[in-house]
């Protein structure tokens, strides 16, 4: 009887609210509103007059209170700011500067100063990476300083700038004096300068790492040697350049921009394997017998090779096709072509029977103007001649591994466990309600992982595939040898991109250790740890650039009464993720355009269905016909609707 007593209420205000109080996240609405939440159950309303002390996502301590019979808190004492080093572009408003935080839940205009220059040198729109030095809750006021000058507002690579500041990535290549780079020759090296060695990439490539030769011999079987680019012989352990391609640990690829792990005059000349520069590497030569597998007497070895040919994956994959008029300058060129493919099938062959070959996935890529516009996105399917490399290139890793676990018992390998240990049940049982049997202690050895995608993959049960995915574990590095699942082998250990990964350049020294038989450098500390961060930070900014450009491209072409088909990735509460098969772009299709009824759709996200009046309507994997509707900038979003 007294719970709703607003004596009752007053009582308690006077009594108890005075002293008590909580902690949690401020959640602002875009309607000047906000809540504290405590947990996922609990939240209190904030006042809007007090909501204008806090930003969206700090922690703070709040006084609990009452305002018209309603609970409210106070917040009283910061704890965490959500912002502290930011990125934002600068606004001027009467001859006053704010810098405005580049986040799609903060709307607030922080006033700022510029240590380092003049900030009137500056326009609005210019961007800045900004420190928060002062909290309206602290100190009644917010104030930024500028740290950082990113980009002027009209620079065309402006985009590309902010996401790079954004994760901390460099935007230039390394500086080193030249003078400062030292050749090792005191190395022996087998001299192979007459080899027909030659490279295959994409025709723009300059940083060219690995070159192959191949000959067959008179019992069926193939020689091959894999040359990798030395850039130990020119970069010594531990020093000043060594120190930076460690911290970057990979060169970043971006549309329209690549940041070199190492100088240009490195990358692109001096380790390059160009056509007719002599070169040294690091070569590892194998015996693929004639069932497609390698035979043990695989080493490694220091040489010096020169390219015959610079060829590209289009020229070669045309010619094997018989497409188009390219055809190989010499003799030496075209027997070496119809070796390599050959020998391609042939490992082809055995890793589909022996281990596993994931299905392949579409790539795309953009074409963008001299001001970064997107003029077109293609899709770009693997041919055989990128397959012809990657066979050489897993052969030579799948050696390399095999000999570094051997010789030394370390190195730095590349792993993959299959499925989380903690899900297999789940994973046995699901999959045992499709009628596909396979025990959880099966499911969590290589063979059985192997065993269960082959089956997926002959009978193209492209849901179950995408069901059972997010059980999966992620990719790993570690110092000792483990099953790679995912390539379905034993043990994998990459060194045949040098030039690129900084993970290469480690296993490049400890097999030259055993080439030399020298005692191996000792590993720098969190060095692991380091490239894992630095792979992800390039995957995300790979991400966003892609995000910007797809929402460019959409924005300015007008693609109202076009059809696009979606295959649908993700189902949650809130509607439809899809990839339009087109172009890559994914896009969002909220509940309302699946079915006008809520309480008629039933969209689950755990088993990834769509029912409509308890039918099923759609499902993860599901190729859609869609519609784009429109865009949200700041959450770099396309909209559309089923048609």
């Amino acid at each position: 009887m007294f719970y709703n007593n607003i004596v009752l209420m007053q009582l308690k205000k006077k009594l108890k609210i005075n002293t008590e109080r909580v902690e949690g996240i401020v959640k602002k609405s875009e309607k000047g509103y906000g809540f504290l939440e405590i947990d996922s159950k609990v939240s209190y309303f904030i006042p809007p007059k007090k909501i204008k002390k806090v930003m969206n996502g700090d922690r703070i301590i709040a006084k609990k209170g009452f305002s018209k019979n309603r609970e409210i808190v106070i917040p009283e004492k910061l704890i965490e700011p959500y912002l502290n080093t930011f990125i934002g572009y600068l606004q001027k408003i009467n001859q006053q500067y704010f810098i405005i935080p580049d986040n799609q839940l903060l709307k607030e205009y922080i006033p700022c100063n510029y240590l380092k220059k003049d900030i009137s040198k500056f326009e609005s729109g210019d961007w800045f990476l900004a420190k928060l030095t002062k909290h309206k809750l602290n100190q009644n006021v917010f104030h930024a300083e500028l740290i950082k000058f990113i980009s002027k507002k009209k620079d065309p690579f402006t985009p590309w700038w902010i996401v790079l500041s954004k994760y901390n990535l460099k935007k230039n290549e390394p500086k080193i004096d030249l003078n400062n780079i030292v050749f090792d020759k005191n190395i022996p090296r087998k001299d192979l300068t007459n080899f027909s060695f030659i490279t295959i990439d994409n025709n723009h490539t300059k940083d060219i790492d690995d070159a192959v030769f191949i000959k067959k011999k008179k019992d069926g079987s193939f020689f091959l040697i894999v040359a990798i680019s030395d850039t130990t012989a020119f970069i010594s352990y531990n020093s000043k350049l060594d120190v930076i391609a460690s911290k970057r640990s990979f060169t970043n690829y971006l549309p329209g921009l690549n940041v070199p792990m190492l100088p240009r005059f490195l990358s692109e000349d001096l380790c390059s394997l160009k056509p007719n520069k002599k070169r040294p590497v690091l070569a590892c030569k194998m015996i693929i017998k004639k069932n497609g597998s390698i035979k043990n007497s695989s080493s490694f070895f220091l040489a010096w090779i020169k390219s015959k040919a610079k060829l590209s994956y289009r020229n070669v994959s045309n010619w094997i096709e018989k497409k188009g008029s390219w055809k190989p300058l010499y003799k030496d060129i075209k027997n070496q072509l119809k070796l390599l493919y050959d020998f391609c099938l042939l490992r082809i062959n055995w890793r589909e029977k022996n281990s596993f070959i994931f299905p392949e996935r579409l790539e795309y890529k953009f074409h963008l103007s001299k001001l970064n516009e997107v003029l077109n996105i293609s899709i770009e399917k693997r041919r055989i001649a990128h397959k012809i490399i990657e066979e050489c290139m897993i052969a030579a890793n799948l050696t390399a591994a095999k000999i570094l676990s051997k010789k030394k018992g370390f190195g730095l390998y590349n792993n993959h466990a299959g499925f989380d240990a903690s899900n297999i049940n789940y994973v046995s049982s699901f999959l045992k309600k499709k009628n596909i049997i396979i025990s959880s202690k099966k499911l969590l050895t290589l063979k059985g992982f192997c065993n269960l995608y082959k089956i997926l993959k002959k009978k193209k049960y492209k849901y179950l595939v995408n069901r059972i995915r997010k059980f999966q574990s992620f990719s790993e590095i570690s110092l000792i040898p483990k099953p790679h699942y995912a390539l379905g082998l034993k043990q994998y250990a990459t060194w045949t991109s040098p030039i690129r990964k900084y993970g290469d350049i480690i296993n490049h020294r400890f097999l030259k250790s055993i080439i030399l038989n020298t005692k191996p450098f000792i590993l720098k500390k969190d060095i692991i740890q380091n490239i894992s961060n630095q792979k992800r930070k390039h995957r995300l900014s790979e991400r966003d650039i892609e995000d910007f450009l797809y929402l460019e491209y959409f924005k300015k072409n007008n693609f109202e009464d076009k059809i696009f088909f979606s295959e649908i990735f993700e189902i949650s509460r809130g509607g439809i993720r899809a990839k339009l098969l087109e172009t890559g772009a994914n896009i969002f299709i909220p509940s309302s355009f699946i079915h006008r009824i809520r309480s008629e759709l039933d969209l689950n996200q755990d088993k990834g269905l769509i029912y409509l009046n308890g039918k099923l309507l759609y499902k993860i994997s599901d190729v859609i016909k869609v519609k784009i509707l429109n865009f949200r900038t700041n959450s770099k979003s396309i909209i559309a609707k089923l048609i």
